[in-house]
């Protein structure tokens, strides 16, 4: 078993593997920049160290991650999610060190990381791909010429693209010739390739995922599926598992293309294969190579702790199940809690928490990195917390949820729970038929008015007195 890991991530999945580590024996290692000196994972990791003032460079420098990892006696690192995680070189420089790292071989990262290189994978292991190009397009021209024959609407895609960035629709020809530049830009700047290819868009599918666990001695399982589909401009926002939209026919067809995925390219550790569905239709989209922020709702339907495999597979042991041992039971619900303000454009509102107080209760599980007092800094993600529940069925774990985002008080800043609240009561939510589509069809739910609860009002009043007093 590994003795000593250093968790080259921030905020709540470096304190996710923390946990993880400490209850398996295994000493944690943080590193910071001056920006999260007085973060929650520093103070909960075994040892800490700084990476200096730059709040980003330190963080993506896969380098010197490493070398500290072997001046400190680390024989893993864990990337989390994000950063390095699915940074080939971060992977190779860790194998050249001795450390292990804890996900798949730098070659598997690379692969699935081009996103052409996935696409001809998948298509030699019959896993089925949307229509598009066979490689990177050469030129415009290219691109014109293919959309004109798959039809429109196209998507231009960065090969090296990730995280919902370096993709943009086209619904004709017009609109190719403005974007393909566009994309170009953004793929350079966000990735350092300008490499970009198309595919047919598929027009308001079902976005499933599918979590997949693989060791070194041959076994590969799937943990069954997530639905992503509540998303805004690529980004997810509600997070289910199961889905409730598929079949129970559906559901073993789409894991068993995710097994043979990963069987196609060798794959060993965690990671997640994503599928659009349409009508009957399945499209392989992508592989992540890495832990995902939502597997929560995984462990919650199944029982089983995936960074703790994780972990497991990188010591060299094998997975602690078959796949006729994974059975999942009940819905589970993850919010993406964002500092951000919806009726703003989700304008992000960093800051610092004023008070903050955790739901309970049955059914209710909170991943954070965030408490009463801390400065969420500017320079990275908006997420400051995963707000999980799980229920027997489908409408328990709606009003669980609701419930749930009620109880919750995250005050200093503004975030996206209002909005998450009027999701889950319109209609199409509830009766579990919704897709990439259902924000931007539903721009009326951020017509909201923030409740204020009696304590606030007395907190707000009692404020106001001592204002007034002199206190």
């Amino acid at each position: 078993m590994l003795k000593k890991v250093l968790i080259a991530n921030r905020g709540e999945i470096a304190v996710r593997i923390i946990r993880a580590c400490a209850e398996m024996g295994i000493r944690s290692v943080a590193i910071y920049t001056e920006a999260d000196r007085y973060a929650l994972h520093v103070k909960r990791a075994d040892e800490a160290y700084s990476l200096g003032d730059d709040p980003l460079a330190g963080y993506l420098d896969p380098q010197r991650i490493v070398n500290l990892a072997t001046e400190t006696g680390c024989d893993a690192i864990h990337p989390g999610y994000g950063f390095l995680s699915e940074n080939a070189r971060f992977a190779e420089l860790c194998e050249r060190a001795g450390v292990t790292f804890v996900g798949p071989k730098a070659s598997v990262i690379d692969r699935m990381g081009d996103k052409t290189a996935a696409r001809d994978s998948m298509r030699e292991a019959g896993v089925p791909i949307t229509p598009g190009s066979e490689g990177n397009l050469a030129n415009l021209e290219e691109a014109l010429s293919l959309a004109e024959s798959i039809g429109y609407p196209v998507m231009i895609k960065a090969t090296s693209g990730g995280g919902g960035r370096g993709i943009r629709r086209c619904d004709s020809a017009s609109d190719l010739k403005q974007q393909y530049p566009r994309v170009i830009s953004e793929a350079t700047k966000a990735f350092g390739s300008a490499e970009v290819f198309l595919e047919k868009c598929i027009v308001d599918p079902k976005h499933i995922e599918v979590q997949i666990l693989a060791d070194s001695h041959g076994n590969v399982i799937h943990l069954f599926e997530r639905d992503c589909s509540v998303q805004r401009r690529n980004q997810k926002l509600i997070e289910i598992a199961p889905s409730p939209q598929l079949s129970n026919e559906q559901r073993h067809y789409i894991g068993e293309l995710a097994v043979r995925a990963a069987k196609a390219v060798d794959y060993e550790n965690a990671g997640t294969v994503e599928f659009l569905l349409t009508g009957k239709e399945v499209y392989f989209m992508e592989m992540n190579t890495r832990v995902q922020v939502e597997h929560t709702i995984t462990e919650q339907i199944t029982g089983v702790d995936v960074v703790r495999e994780q972990l497991r597979v990188a010591a060299g042991l094998p997975l602690s199940y078959q796949q006729s041992d994974i059975q999942f039971r009940g819905f589970a619900l993850q919010f993406r809690i964002n500092a951000e303000d919806p009726k703003n454009d989700f304008l992000p509102s960093f800051g610092r928490i004023t008070h903050y107080y955790a739901p309970g209760g049955p059914g209710v599980r909170v991943d954070t990195a965030i408490y009463t007092g801390y400065e969420i800094p500017p320079y990275y993600d908006s997420m400051c917390l995963k707000l999980i529940v799980w229920a027997l069925n489908w409408e328990d774990a709606i009003d669980r949820g609701r419930r749930a985002l009620d109880d919750m008080r995250l005050h200093g800043i503004r975030t996206t729970v209002p909005y998450y609240q009027q999701i889950l009561q319109h209609p199409d939510f509830r009766s579990g038929q919704f897709n990439t589509s259902f924000v931007p069809q539903h721009p009326e739910l951020l017509n909201y008015s923030v409740k204020k609860h009696p304590s606030e009002i007395a907190l707000a009043v009692a404020a106001s007195l001592a204002a007034h007093a002199g206190w």
